[in-house]
């Protein structure tokens, strides 16, 4: 069994496991334990109460931060005419079609977020065995298949974070950066509850947040209350 370095065990000596904390609090353990020499991303693990194996309890959406999550995507978009002008306007890395995807094809994979106008899903699709396990493929879920292409643009360069449960039933994102401090990561961790609870399914029975955990990159885990976070965003 793999173990910890020191400078993660005496950063952990500072957090009682057997406590559950407010998100105040919770955050600022985060903050107080991040050793690391590079800007540690803020990490968020949310236990629900949902069995994914059922459509009707599989959870996947997106959610735009109010901070953002201090990651700057580059963005591809498959659009053409007007369109194509709209994404570049926007703020867009890439934009093309045919031509994107014969490059896609030998390789190139040298951007971190996708989307494509209805009409372009064609040609989308015959890279799909490529966009799909890496997760880059265009989904009408998250809104990244649209014509509004400035719209989403702009959100996705702001800060827009996708996410999906596991099979666990496990909800995993990285919402902001250690460097934001407290008052903002604060603010993004509950309008990323907020939509997780949103997002409910009619299906699930009983207790829906079931954990949440906070973490920097490299630093220990800390707990939080779901309780009084739930009370918080009411």
């Amino acid at each position: 069994m793999p173990k910890h370095g020191k400078n993660f065990r005496n950063k952990a000596e500072g957090i009682d496991r057997t406590v559950l904390y407010n998100a105040e609090d919770g955050v600022k353990k985060v903050i107080d334990s991040s050793y690391a020499k590079f800007d540690e991303t803020f990490d968020v693990a949310i236990k629900l109460g949902v069995d994914p194996r059922h459509a009707d309890q599989m959870i996947r959406s997106s959610v735009s931060l109010p901070h953002g999550t201090g990651k700057v995507s580059r963005v591809l978009v498959f659009a053409k005419g007007e369109k194509e002008a709209e994404a570049l306007d926007a703020g867009a890395d890439f934009v093309g079609g045919d031509d994107l995807v014969e490059k896609i094809k030998d390789g190139w994979l040298e951007f971190d977020k996708t989307v494509a106008t209805p009409d372009m899903m064609g040609t989308v699709g015959k890279i799909g065995r490529i966009l799909g396990p890496r997760n880059l493929m265009p989904n009408a879920k998250l809104g990244t298949v649209t014509f509004d292409i400035a719209e989403v643009v702009k959100e996705i360069k702001g800060g827009k974070v996708d996410f999906r449960v596991d099979k666990a039933g496990i909800i995993h994102a990285g919402i902001g950066k250690v460097s934001f401090g407290q008052e903002k990561l604060v603010e993004n961790l509950l309008a990323f509850v907020i939509r997780i609870v949103q997002l409910k399914p009619s299906a699930s029975k009983g207790i829906y947040l079931k954990s949440i955990t906070v973490s920097s990159t490299m630093g220990p885990g800390v707990k939080l209350d779901p309780l009084v976070v739930r009370t918080i965003i009411k």
